[in-house]
């Protein structure tokens, strides 16, 4: 089988895994059959391919967003056990580094693993974060597998466009097997 299946309740669980789906596809099966909708991509893959194994729907995790434990945020404040990015986060961070501050993936990892230090320390560990996405290639989360692959084209093939690129992630996502950009894609542009 070489051509991407439709998306069905009578998919092989196993194909289903081989082939890529964009993430509105997946929400739109499971609205179709009673699954819940919830979660990152690679949660509703598995209640998928779980659904097509064995015709059960899976109870999507409960989610608890927690309000700020504080209104006041200060550089000798401790950051909170239990941290979550609000408004309040957010401006005070823009007060202190400035307009181009943003929740990126590792900032948010390094205040969720710090409780218990200050927001000066966490002001410290932005930069820091920052000097180093810079020197070295940042990973990106397996669920990101487009922003994976166009990373990886370039990489291999410099002076190539954007355009050439989307090509061949479009002919991979078609392929059964995994997703990494491999050097035979550029059969897609040639």
């Amino acid at each position: 089988m070489g051509e991407r299946p439709d998306l069905n309740k009578n998919l092989d669980s196993g194909i289903f895994r081989n082939f890529y789906y964009l993430k509105e596809e997946l929400i739109d099966f499971c609205k179709k059959n009673g699954l819940p909708v919830t979660g990152g991509k690679i949660d509703i893959t598995n209640r998928i391919a779980h659904f097509l194994d064995t015709g059960e729907v899976l109870p999507s995790a409960p989610t608890k967003k927690k309000a700020p434990a504080i209104s006041c945020v200060s550089l000798d404040a401790a950051i909170e056990s239990d941290f979550v990015c609000s408004e309040i986060h957010r401006e005070f961070f823009k007060k202190h580094i400035g307009n181009s501050f943003s929740f990126n993936v590792a900032f948010q990892k390094w205040l969720k693993i710090n409780a218990g230090k200050t927001y000066a320390e966490a002001i410290e560990a932005y930069y820091q974060i920052l000097d180093e996405k810079k020197k070295s290639k940042t990973k990106i989360d397996k669920q990101f597998e487009y922003n994976t692959y166009i990373r990886d084209f370039f990489a291999d093939n410099k002076g190539r466009s954007l355009e050439e690129a989307i090509k061949c992630w479009k002919y991979k996502k078609q392929l059964q097997g995994h997703n990494r950009y491999e050097k035979s894609d550029l059969i897609a542009i040639e």
